[in-house]
């Protein structure tokens, strides 16, 4: 992230984080496409775990005149996509997540193409 990105993005994250949820990523994506600026990233142990990190951040971001454009997914809990307009929000169930590769956002190992 660089130092001008948005900084109501802590908002966003601690909401997240009021749930104990796991693994928390976030990916600028300014400069990829026009759908957001950032995607942020989380997971949880079971589908109850992030059905309720997801109304927790819905609540939370709520409280604070921040309402989303959609959320998906809410009910399975397995994957559910907050789209709050320019910060789109998933939220995984653990092994959902595991199964898209989207745990490991490090630098890529030495010897990578």
């Amino acid at each position: 992230m660089t130092s001008d990105f948005d900084p109501s993005l802590d908002l966003y994250v601690t909401a997240a984080e009021k749930r104990k949820s796991q693994d928390v990523v976030i990916l600028d994506v300014r400069e990829l496409t026009a759908v957001a600026d950032a995607f942020i990233i989380c997971s949880g142990r079971s589908n109850r775990q992030v059905t309720a990190i997801a109304e927790t951040i819905r609540t939370e971001l709520k409280s604070h005149g921040i309402q989303a454009l959609s959320v998906e997914g809410i009910k399975e809990g397995h994957w559910v996509l907050m789209d709050y307009g320019h910060i789109v929000i998933h939220v995984f169930y653990e092994p959902v997540r595991q199964f898209y590769n989207l745990g490991a956002f490090g630098p890529m190992p030495s010897g990578s193409p």
